[in-house]
Parts: structure tokens; C-alpha cells; sequence
């Protein structure tokens, strides 16, 4: 018997829902969750998170609009449990009650507040079941988040090996580093060198140079392979699982950073809110590929918000 489940995952960039059944777990470890509905919206809660150290009363308004809409589709379609978890920014911030009541109040269960461990954690679930067999194990699961990035190394059958998160998401370098638009090599290089220093921690850390397959979650990974992929629209369906070269990954990254915001907002497969934190977004991709020594990375569609939903059952 099936389980309908509602998942949200709440970002420093976006806040995602998904609602589906979960298969009886007699039918085995290999039994796909069914989607009923899955959306994303772009509310950017970690805003200035980095410089002040607190969420922004505008951000945690639209981060509740949002979940207010969650809340009700969640109630339409009849998911028997709810489990929220929120990341990075809720992480950092000095007056994260003030989110935690206002999701409760909303939403009427209350935001669990996952350390970077277990969102590592969920996300290298999310990411590793369907995985096509000629993704070689181990696996490198990268996350690349608004507020941070989460590195995971292990295998389909004995799980989770070694999982770190670091400070280097694409809304935290773009507010440190990338000002200018389109941003100037100084502040390029400086964004490179900061990412580098904490992917060469990271990945010391898991140990991901080990790693025989790099599989890119969130939403700078899948942009940066649709454009790789040269897709006229956003199609899940064409990018789960798309594998694509450190070389096309490079190519791409460069090319972002030399647009400007109205240029990449331009591409079609761009997000809106997305625009103005890509750049950043595909230079930490760029960076975990070249200092992991992989030659491609595999993108996934399927991440810590279907790492979530199983989790509930």
C-alpha cells in the first residue's frame, strides 16, 4: 500500500515542494516514489545572511507566501505526513525563531532545522537510487545550495561513507565576491581562490577524489547542463541523468561570467531568480570538478527533496 507524503525543502536560494506516494516497502528496495506534484519557488531567504547574520524581514514574507501556497496545496491533495526541513541560511541566522514560528503558524508543523550532516545525508539518498549503471560506484554527491555546498561519498548498497558541508553556495559568493555586472577578474579570482581553499578541505575531508562518478544536485548544476546540452526550454526530463565533460562544464562557466544579468536572464533555460547567482553557482561546479580530477559529472533532478519524502515513510 502506497503512503502519500509531502516533502519541502527550504534553501538559502528557493523553497521546493513534493508531494508523492511512497511504494509499500514490500515492494523492495529498488521501487521508484511516484510524484503527485512538485514545485519550486525562488524566495531567497539566505538574503544578506552572510553580511548581517540575520534573515531579512522581507525574505522570511516571502518565504512565508510561498509556504502559505504549499500549505494548501498540500491539504488538496491529501499527503498524510509533512516533513519540512530548512538549510543553510535558517542555519546561520541570529533571529531564526522568528522562521521557525512563522512556519509552524503557516504551515502548522514546524521546520526541522537539519545540521550539514543530514542534509548531506538526505541529498546523497535522493541523488544515488535509479542511478543508471554505468554511474560508477563510489559516488561524489555534490550539492551546490544558495548558502552552501554539501559533499558525499559512498555507495548505492552501503549508503553514506563520509558527508561534509561547506560555506561556498552560489548566493553566499556572489554577495562576497561577484559585484560587478558582469563581474571583473579580480573578483572572479577571488571567488575561485575562496572556493577552492574550502573544495580542497571538503574533499580531503569525505575523501571525494576517490570517487569514481561526480553527481551534481540543485538547481546551478541542472542549468548548467541544459546550457551545456543546448535545450531551447527547461526540460527535467532531457537532464536527469544528462552526463556532461569538465570541458562543456568550463566552457559554459565562462561564458555566464562573462554575461551580464540581463544576458543570462536572456538564456532560455534561465530562472529568473536564478539570473544573478549562476556565475557563481557554475564556478563552484567547475572548481569540484577540476579539483576532484573529474572528467564529467552526472546531473540529478533528484536530490535532498526526494531524499525528504522517503525519509517520512
Amino acid at each position: 500500500m502506497t503512503t502519500r507524503v509531502a516533502a519541502i525543502d527550504c534553501g538559502t536560494n528557493s523553497i521546493r515542494l513534493l508531494v508523492a506516494d511512497l511504494p509499500d516497502p514490500a515492494a523492495g528496495p529498488t521501487a521508484p516514489l511516484v510524484d503527485v506534484s512538485r514545485r519550486m519557488e525562488i524566495v531567497r531567504l539566505g538574503q544578506g545572511v552572510d553580511k548581517t547574520g540575520r534573515l531579512a524581514p522581507e525574505a522570511i514574507e516571502r518565504t512565508r507566501v510561498a509556504l502559505a501556497d504549499y500549505a494548501a496545496e498540500i491539504e488538496k491533495l491529501g499527503a498524510e505526513r509533512v516533513r519540512m526541513c530548512a538549510t543553510s541560511a535558517s542555519r546561520d541566522a541570529e533571529n531564526a525563531a522568528d522562521f521557525r514560528a512563522m512556519v509552524e503558524e503557516t504551515l502548522g508543523v514546524p521546520p526541522e532545522v537539519v545540521t550539514g550532516d543530514e542534509e548531506a545525508r538526505l541529498s546523497f539518498t535522493g541523488a544515488v537510487r535509479g542511478l543508471p549503471a554505468d554511474a560508477r560506484e563510489p559516488y561524489l554527491v555534490v550539492d551546490i545550495g544558495g548558502g552552501s555546498t554539501e559533499f558525499v561519498v559512498g555507495t548505492r548498497a552501503g549508503g553514506v561513507d563520509a558527508a561534509i558541508s561547506m560555506d561556498i553556495g552560489c548566493v553566499r559568493m556572489t554577495e562576497r565576491h561577484l559585484h560587478g555586472d558582469p563581474p571583473g577578474l579580480d573578483e572572479i579570482a577571488a571567488a575561485q581562490a575562496d572556493i577552492a581553499v574550502a573544495v580542497d578541505r571538503a574533499l580531503e575531508a569525505v575523501p571525494g577524489r576517490e570517487a569514481a562518478t561526480l553527481v551534481g544536485l540543485a538547481g546551478s548544476v541542472t542549468t548548467v547542463v541544459a546550457i551545456a546540452r543546448g535545450l531551447t526550454e527547461y526540460d527535467p526530463e532531457r537532464i536527469h541523468h544528462a552526463r556532461v565533460s569538465y570541458d562543456a562544464v568550463a566552457d559554459v562557466t565562462a561564458d555566464l561570467l562573462a554575461k551580464s544579468r540581463d544576458e543570462r536572464l536572456a538564456i532560455p533555460v534561465m530562472h529568473p531568480g536564478r539570473a544573478d547567482v549562476i556565475g557563481a553557482g557554475a564556478l563552484v561546479l567547475r572548481v569540484i570538478m577540476e579539483r576532484a580530477g573529474m572528467d564529467s559529472v552526472v546531473a540529478s533532478e533528484h536530490d535532498i527533496l526526494d531524499g525528504i519524502a522517503w525519509s517520512v515513510q
